[in-house]
């Protein structure tokens, strides 16, 4: 059933996954269309953001932030419209950029909502270049990173919404980029439209050899969202003194339990005593002051007014094919930021 003003479809996590989220994972149900009361308003859910980050709270397990209850909404990040407001700030009509989760409506106190205004020219953006894909590129790679003219610096999954973006600033920033990607398709996009200097095909049976050959000076910065067998292949090209941003390790997060194969703890700690790197995970909304948001807007605006910034979109429709849209994202079938036109 379509999105209507009669119900109030919700995906709701029926049961934590073991390894890889399936047709049981999540279920999508009924219910009514709540009502908002004093210092409420009424959101009406119109573009919903699939990301790596869901995958983890699924778990019942200690992170950043608490898992989803079994039963509960799924959580993300919504652009939604105003329906009804008692809230002086947001009015009917207006779009916002809020929390509600996976769901056609949902109640807000207006509490972490970003007013968008009545007629944002690109509302979807706001879930991704212009939003917590965007701005994870800009902070993890600017103050973590701390790329400098003619270093070298290598980007995980760059042809997704994180890993674009960052290999599109570091040129910006006169450093040579290298891709990481899976499959010809993604690498040829990473060069010929984002200006990566090179892209390397993980799937490539000599990837280690092909990533060795076109980091010719070594590593200087890695912006890390993958881990597994990337990771591998880069610990040994990282030079003295090397960043390594983290915000994500997308391979592992279907995993059980641990990585099978030879325990890979001695190298990693190795590399980063002899080498001296700096790894720094984060978290984008509590790892870094306010007032960096700002800059990123300005920044980042200015970037795509100037069309030094490519962006590509890949919008499902539907909230009953979010599930399948977020899993293939897992599995790494998706080409650019994935959205849902709820």
């Amino acid at each position: 059933m379509p999105q209507n003003d009669q119900i109030n479809r919700r995906v709701v996590l029926a049961q934590r996954p073991k390894g890889a989220p399936d047709a049981n994972t999540l279920r999508l149900e009924e219910a009514a269309i709540p009502t908002p009361g004093p210092g409420q308003m009424l959101l009406r859910s119109v573009f919903l953001s699939l990301d790596p980050y869901m995958r983890g709270r699924m778990n019942d397990a200690k992170s950043y932030a608490a898992p989803v209850a079994i039963g509960g909404v799924m959580t993300g990040q919504v652009v939604a419209g105003v329906v009804l407001s008692n809230l002086d700030a947001f009015a009917p009509g207006d779009f916002v950029l809020a929390g509600s989760g996976w769901q056609d409506y949902a109640l807000s106190d207006g509490v972490e909502v970003l007013n968008l205004g009545p007629s944002p020219a690109r509302p979807s953006w706001s879930l991704g270049i212009m939003g917590m894909p965007g701005y994870t590129a800009y902070a993890g790679l600017l103050k973590i990173g701390e790329p400098k003219p003619g270093e070298t610096v290598v980007v995980a999954a760059a042809s997704g919404p994180v890993g674009a973006t960052v290999g599109q600033i570091a040129r910006l920033k006169g450093c040579r980029v290298v891709g990481i990607a899976g499959g010809a398709e993604k690498c040829a996009h990473v060069v010929d439209v984002l200006g990566f200097d090179a892209c390397i095909d993980h799937k490539a049976p000599d990837f280690a050899e092909q990533l060795r050959a076109a980091c010719p000076d070594g590593i200087d910065v890695y912006f890390e969202n993958v881990g597994g067998k990337v990771l591998y292949a880069v610990l040994p090209l990282l030079n003295a003194f090397a960043r390594m941003p983290v915000c994500g390790v997308v391979s592992w997060y279907n995993l059980p339990g641990l990585p099978e194969g030879p325990d890979m703890g001695p190298v990693i700690m190795g590399t980063i005593l002899r080498m001296k790197v700096k790894i720094q995970g984060f978290i984008i909304f509590d790892s870094f002051p306010r007032s960096l948001y700002a800059e990123f807007v300005r920044d980042m605006t200015a970037w795509l007014d100037a069309g030094e910034m490519h962006y590509t979109e890949e919008v499902i429709d539907g909230l009953e094919n979010a599930a399948e849209g977020l899993y293939g994202l897992l599995e790494g079938r998706s080409f650019g930021k994935r959205v849902v036109r709820v």
